[in-house]
């Protein structure tokens, strides 16, 4: 008898407990997008290239009704600076971030997802192949290189013998440039297309992009929106001895030099819907307490100058100008 009576004290109080849960994750789901605050940390924050972004990502926040907010930064952040803004986001209320990995990050951002919810705009070298993985918004960095050369070769219908190429990046170690730089080179790899160098900015003492001082070469294929907007400027200045600048690129100055016949073609990742799928997909998991994110990976456009003021190019173009 006593048996009996302990065995339902014990089911009442786990009734009991079980119902608090219950309660507590109701009310999570009730009053998460009013209390739940998202960060996103991004690397020059002001930079030109984030426009469609962040376009995105407000146009996400007004629709779910979540609060989000963009760390001012500037320039390119080191791994113990990107873990101290993250650190100062949690300790600020923060409940997610979405984070655009410097090169070198995994594992402090693994740790750190053990304390909040972590998405990445970009994939690590770990996202790329690893065990452990954070989940990740972005496009298929590897197509938009070989979509890349493929237009390169659509130009100069399928041959490219005595055609000499410099590849240009703005950093070497990321992972989504050496997805890009992977897919243009393989898609070249059964033509005559030679490659006389490649460099990632800033490559010289002084901390400058010398393109000038690179041997002359028939093509630049700029492999990120910073590096096309600067062999945009060089080749401006005549300062590319007659190069043709063909890349991979997402704001007006990318658009500008292909509007002035500079740029042969631009190759735009769709940012916009990086900002506005990153934070739907953080706030799911703020919102449901069940919920895991997931990969979602976004579209590209080719831009052409014959086509750019398309009705579908216009929308692309007006994201990156907001």
């Amino acid at each position: 008898m006593k048996n009996s009576k302990k065995m339902f004290i014990m089911a009442e109080a786990l009734l009991t407990v079980m119902v608090i849960a219950v309660a507590f994750i109701m009310v999570r789901e009730k009053n998460g997008k009013e209390l739940d605050r998202i960060s996103v940390i991004i690397q020059d924050s002001e930079d030109n290239q984030w426009a469609a972004f962040q376009y995105g990502l407000k146009m996400a926040e007004q629709d779910l009704e979540v609060r989000m907010s963009v760390v001012s930064t500037g320039g390119a952040l080191t791994v113990e600076e990107e873990k101290s803004l993250i650190e100062r986001e949690i300790d600020n209320g923060a409940a997610a971030v979405i984070v655009q990995p410097v090169p070198g990050a995994e594992e402090m951002l693994r740790k750190m997802a053990n304390r909040i919810p972590v998405l990445l705009t970009e994939q690590t070298a770990a996202e790329s192949g690893g065990d452990s993985r954070l989940p990740v918004v972005e496009p298929n960095q590897y197509a938009m290189g070989a979509a890349l050369a493929e237009e390169l070769l659509k130009d100069y219908s399928g041959s490219l013998d005595g055609k000499v190429l410099g590849i240009f990046s703005k950093t070497g170690d990321s992972q989504a440039v050496l997805e890009r730089k992977r897919g243009f080179l393989e898609a070249l790899k059964n033509t005559e297309a030679s490659i006389s160098w490649s460099v990632a900015a800033p490559f010289s003492e002084e901390g400058e992009a010398l393109l000038e001082d690179q041997p002359a070469v028939d093509f630049v294929i700029a492999l990120d929106d910073n590096s096309f907007t600067m062999a945009g400027e060089y080749a401006a200045a005549n300062d590319l001895h007659g190069a043709l600048v063909y890349g991979i690129g997402n704001s007006t100055e990318a658009v500008y030099y292909l509007d002035t016949g500079i740029a042969g073609c631009l190759v735009v990742p769709d940012e916009f819907n990086v900002g506005y799928q990153s934070l739907t997909e953080a706030a799911e998991i703020l919102t449901h307490y069940f919920h895991k994110m997931h990969d979602r990976t976004v579209s590209y456009t080719v831009l052409r100058r014959d086509t750019l003021f398309s009705k579908e190019n216009q929308e692309i173009i007006f994201t990156m100008s907001q």
